[in-house]
Order: C-alpha cells, then structure tokens, then sequence
C-alpha cells in the first residue's frame, strides 16, 4: 500500500470563504520560508504582494521550482494560510498591499 502524502490545510482569512485548499507538507514548508525570509529581509514596511511571488520563485533552485508547480498560486495559497494562523499580516501603502510579519501592521 502506497504512503499517503501529509498535506497542509490553507485557508484565507476572507470574510464568506470557507474553503480550505490541500497541498502538500512540503510545498508548504518550503514556501512558508521563503516568505517568512522574504517579508523578514523587506522590513518593518513589508513587501508588495505583487512581489511577493517573484521574490519567493528567486529563492527556488530549479528542482524545486521543477516540482512545484505555479509559484504564483503556491505563494498565494501559502500566505493566506499564514494570515489566519497570525504569522503573516496586511498593511495598505500607498493603494498597494504590503505584506509584512504579524504585529508588524
């Protein structure tokens, strides 16, 4: 019998949105980082979500990136997932939506 693959349940803090996404434990502990890294190197102002995907995808070697699929959709799911659990926080700037570590905000 093959081994089941441990997967991570990634919700989005949206109001009315009670979907969860399954991915895999890894792919989600190898985004994870590279956006706590990420946020973490971009300081206390955070970095645009509309960076944030290509910042993550410079991270990746090219088997990781090979495996994983979209980056883009990763890093969304994965940030999201980290807005309820209170890891990752949302701040306006500039009509733009910055990313930055929770308290940070």
């Amino acid at each position: 019998m093959a081994k089941t693959e441990e997967k991570v349940a990634c919700r989005t803090p949206a109001e009315g949105r009670d979907g969860v996404t399954n991915i895999p434990k890894w792919k989600f502990d190898l985004i994870a980082g590279h956006i706590k890294d990420v946020v973490t190197d971009a300081g206390p102002k955070g970095i645009p979500f509309g960076e944030l995907s290509k910042a993550v995808g410079e991270r990746l070697n090219d088997d990781e990136r090979g495996r994983l699929g979209s980056v883009g959709w990763h890093s969304t799911t994965v940030k999201l997932e980290m807005e309820v659990a209170g890891i990752l926080g949302r701040v306006q700037r500039s009509g733009r939506q910055h990313v930055v570590l929770a308290g940070a905000e």
